[in-house]
C-alpha cells in the first residue's frame, strides 16, 4: 500500500516515461518554472499589445478606427490559434513539447518585431514624433511578425495552464486542494508580468524607442524557454489520448446510425470497458453517465451488429466515457459563449480605453512628465494583484461558512460575478466620456489634443476590470480544466481562449458597423480621428447593455448545467 502512494493515480508520467513520484515530481517544486515561463510570456505579450494600437496610429499611420480594428483584430488571432496548439497536444504532442516548440516560434517572431521597429530599411522612416510614412514591405514586415507571434502564443495559451495544474493529483486530496489555488497564483504571475509591461516598457515605447520596447519582450520571451526547459526532471506529463475530434465525429456518427433504437432505461446495458477505472481513451478516467442528450446515448446501445468480443468498430459502437466526452465538451460551449462579450468589454483596455486616454491631460500633477496612456492599464494589473490574494485568503474561507462549498463559490458563480462588475466598469468609462464631451462643448476643445482633464479618472474603469478578471477569468480558467474530460483539456482551454478571440473580432465588428453608419454623410462619426468630435460614449453603453442582456443569459445557462463526474483513478 505504501509502494502504491508514492506514485501518482491520475496517469501522470515523468520526463523518462515512467510513473510519476510523488515526492520527486510535480506540486509547488515544479510549479516556479511553469509560473515563471508564463510571466516572462506575458510580459513579452502586454509588453506590445497594450500599447500596439498607438504604434498603428502614429508609427503606421493608421486611423483611430483602422488601428483600433487591425489591433482587435490580431489579438483575436492570438486567442484562435490555440485550437491549433491544443489539437496537437491532446492528439499528438502532449503539452510539454508543444509548448517548447511554439515558444521558440514566438521567440522568432518577437525577434523579427524587435527589428522591423528598428533596423534601417524595416523601420519606417518619421519626420517628428507622430508624422511617419511606412512603406508597404515595412508594414507587412510588422504584420507578418505580429501574425508569427500569433501563432506562437496558439501552443502556449491552451496549455500552460492545464500543464501546471496537471502537477497536482486529482486523486490526492491534499495536492488537489492546491490545485484550485494554483489557478489563482498562476493568474497572479500573468498580472505581475502585464504590470511590468504596462508601465516599463509602455514608458520606453513612448519615450525612448519602439526599438527597444519590442526587444525587451522578445528577450523576456528568450528568459521563458530557459526557465521552461529548466523544469523538465520535475514535471509530471499527460499521455496525449489521440485525436479529440476523431472521438467527437465517431459518438456523432454512431448516434446517427442508431437514430432509431431507442435508448434503454437501464444506463448500465450502454457499452463500457470491463476495467473498473480506464476508458478506452489513452491518459482518460471513465465517466459517469449523465442525463440529457440522450440522442448521444444511441451511440453506445451494443446491437447485434456490434462485435463487442472482438475490437468494436469505434465509428459503430462508443463507450459511455466517449459519449459523455462529447457531451462535457457540448455543455461547455454555452458557457463560454456567454464569455465572449465580456471579452470585448475587456478588449477595450488595449483599445479605446487607450485612445481615450490620449485625448487627455497625462502629466502627473504639475510636473512636465508624462504618463502614456497605456500605462493606465497598470491599474487593471494593481487590480488583479490585490483581488486575487484577498479572493483566495478571505473571500473563499468566508463564503464557504455560508455556502458550504469547498472553494467556497461554484466557478459558476464566481464568473457570474465577474461579469456583473464588467457592466459597471463599463457604465464608468461611459460616463467619464460624457463629463469630457461635456467640458469639450462648453469650452470649445474641439481642436486640443490633450483635454485639461487628468488621465487618472480612467483609473476607475481599469480597477474595476481587473477586479471582474480575477472572477470572471480565473474562474473559466479553473472551470473549463475541471469539467473537461481527462484527454481533451487542453482542447477545451482553447475553447475558453476562444471565446477572447470572438470578443476582440465582436468589438472589431462593432467598430466597423458604428463607423460604417455613424460616419455618413461627411459626419465625423462616433469614432473619428480627433475623438473631441466623435461618440465614444455611446459605444461603451452599447457594450453595458449588451453586457446586460449577456449577464441575464448566463444566469438561464447555470441553471441548466450539470457538472460532470470522473470515476475511480489512473495508473
Amino acid at each position: 500500500m505504501e509502494e502504491e502512494d508514492v506514485y501518482t493515480k491520475d496517469g501522470t508520467i515523468d520526463f523518462r516515461g515512467n510513473p510519476a513520484n510523488k515526492k520527486e515530481t510535480g506540486t509547488w517544486r515544479a510549479c516556479p518554472f511553469i509560473i515563471g515561463n508564463e510571466c516572462c510570456e506575458r510580459l513579452a505579450y502586454y509588453g506590445m499589445s497594450s500599447n500596439l494600437v498607438l504604434y498603428f496610429k502614429d508609427i503606421l499611420n493608421q486611423s483611430n478606427a483602422t488601428a483600433s480594428k487591425n489591433n482587435s483584430d490580431w489579438i483575436g488571432t492570438c486567442y484562435t490559434t490555440p485550437l491549433i496548439g491544443a489539437f496537437l497536444a491532446d492528439s499528438y504532442l502532449g503539452r510539454y513539447w508543444t509548448i517548447a516548440i511554439f515558444s521558440i516560434i514566438y521567440v522568432l517572431g518577437m525577434t523579427l518585431l524587435a527589428l522591423s521597429a528598428s533596423v534601417p530599411g524595416l523601420k519606417p522612416r518619421c519626420y517628428g514624433k507622430d508624422n511617419c510614412d511606412p512603406t508597404q514591405l515595412q508594414s507587412a514586415s510588422c504584420f507578418v511578425a505580429l501574425y508569427l507571434i500569433a501563432l506562437g502564443t496558439g501552443g502556449i495559451k491552451p496549455c500552460v495552464s492545464s500543464y501546471g495544474a496537471d502537477q497536482f493529483d486529482d486523486t490526492d486530496h491534499t495536492e488537489k486542494k492546491h490545485k484550485g489555488s494554483f489557478f489563482n497564483w498562476f493568474y497572479f504571475s500573468i498580472n505581475v508580468g502585464a504590470l511590468i509591461a504596462s508601465s516599463l516598457l509602455v514608458y520606453v515605447q513612448m519615450n525612448w524607442s519602439w526599438g527597444w520596447g519590442f526587444g525587451i519582450p522578445a528577450i523576456a520571451m528568450a528568459i521563458a524557454v530557459v526557465s521552461f526547459f529548466s523544469g523538465t526532471r520535475l514535471y509530471r506529463n499527460q499521455n496525449p489520448g489521440g485525436s479529440p475530434l476523431t472521438r467527437l465525429c465517431q459518438v456523432i456518427v454512431a448516434s446517427i446510425r442508431k437514430y432509431k433504437i431507442e435508448v434503454p432505461a437501464d444506463n448500465s446495458l450502454l457499452h463500457e470497458t470491463a476495467n473498473d477505472t480506464e476508458s478506452n481513451i489513452k491518459g482518460s478516467r471513465k465517466i459517469e453517465h449523465t442525463k440529457g442528450m440522450r440522442f448521444f446515448d444511441k451511440a453506445a446501445i451494443v446491437t447485434e451488429t456490434d462485435n463487442i468480443k472482438d475490437k468494436a468498430d469505434p465509428w459503430r459502437l462508443c463507450t459511455v466515457t466517449q459519449v459523455e466526452e462529447l457531451k462535457a465538451i457540448a455543455r461547455l460551449l454555452p458557457v463560454g459563449a456567454s464569455g465572449i462579450i465580456f471579452a470585448a468589454v475587456y478588449s477595450q483596455m488595449s483599445n479605446l480605453f487607450v485612445l481615450q486616454g490620449d485625448a487627455m491631460n497625462k502629466h502627473v500633477g504639475n510636473s512636465s512628465f508624462e504618463i502614456p496612456s497605456a500605462s493606465l492599464s497598470v491599474f487593471d494589473t494593481l487590480s488583479v494583484l490585490i483581488w486575487v490574494p484577498i479572493y483566495d485568503r478571505m473571500i473563499v474561507p468566508l463564503a464557504r461558512k455560508f455556502t458550504g462549498h469547498p472553494k467556497g463559490l461554484t466557478q459558476l458563480q464566481r464568473i457570474g460575478i465577474g461579469l456583473v462588475i464588467s457592466i459597471l466598469a463599463m457604465v464608468s468609462a461611459a460616463v467619464l466620456e460624457m463629463i469630457r464631451l461635456r467640458m469639450i462643448r462648453r469650452d470649445n476643445y474641439y481642436d486640443l489634443k490633450e483635454v485639461p482633464m487628468s488621465v487618472f479618472w480612467q483609473a476607475p474603469q481599469y480597477f474595476m476590470i481587473g477586479c471582474a478578471e480575477v472572477f470572471t477569468f480565473i474562474g473559466q480558467l479553473e472551470f473549463f480544466y475541471q469539467e473537461a474530460p481527462d484527454a481533451t483539456r487542453s482542447l477545451c482551454s482553447a475553447l475558453s481562449l476562444i471565446t477572447v478571440a470572438l470578443g476582440n473580432y465582436l468589438s472589431s465588428l462593432l467598430i466597423t458597423i458604428v463607423t460604417s453608419i455613424s460616419s455618413k454623410d461627411g459626419k465625423a462619426g462616433w469614432i473619428p480621428k480627433n475623438l473631441n468630435y466623435g461618440h465614444i460614449d455611446y459605444f461603451f453603453w452599447v457594450l453595458a447593455v449588451m453586457s446586460v442582456v449577456n449577464l441575464g443569459v448566463f444566469i438561464f445557462i447555470s441553471k441548466w448545467y450539470t457538472y460532470k463526474t470522473a470515476v475511480g483513478t489512473l495508473r
